[in-house]
């Protein structure tokens, strides 16, 4: 028998992550799809320093595919959410205005995301930096196409920690926690 999934939240999270260095992005895979997350799509932004090749990128993204696969069953989750293909920033920027609702955390600031009124909102794009963070000029780019520059707090967040906690945020405020 089938019947409606009881765990899944009822808005659409996509994570946006910026490539982070070594195996750091299996970690933040896990624990986004166990925080409620729909789908994961790795960005290459001017400060990722992690640039593999096409082929390699695949084999991560089907590795990717497997730990989120792993994490949705352990959390009781009725789907997988997938690991999209890369994209490059302005992909990504063109990508998250098709949400109902964007946030970009940047590290020097912006609106407070725990303030942000999500009521009505169905799907929500979130963009996190990798080590380095953002160029002025793409978050420049990023508020110019409706991106909202948020902020988590007064410390800056490693780029493993900063989606586990923009997304707990998110699903709290949205009612999915």
């Amino acid at each position: 028998s089938s019947e409606p999934s009881q765990t899944e939240p009822d808005i659409k999270l996509t994570l946006f992550q910026a490539m982070p260095k070594s195996d750091k992005m299996e970690l933040i895979v896990q624990k986004a799809v166990e925080l409620g997350a729909a789908e994961i799509v790795p960005v290459l932004t001017e400060r990722c320093v992690s640039r593999p090749d096409e082929k390699s990128l695949e084999k991560k993204r089907q590795r990717w595919q497997k730990i989120a696969l792993e994490a949705a069953k352990q959390s009781g989750r009725g789907t997988i959410p997938t690991i999209g293909e890369a994209l490059s920033f302005k992909g990504c920027i063109e990508r998250m205005k098709l949400s109902d609702r964007s946030f970009m955390c940047y590290e020097k600031g912006g609106e407070s995301l725990s303030a942000e009124n999500l009521s009505g909102a169905k799907s929500i794009g979130l963009l996190i930096g990798s080590e380095g963070g953002f160029e002025q000029r793409e978050a420049d780019f990023a508020a110019e196409n409706g991106i909202i520059l948020t902020g988590l707090g007064k410390r800056i967040l490693r780029c493993e920690t900063a989606p586990i906690a923009a997304i707990s945020i998110i699903m709290s405020l949205t009612g999915n926690m």
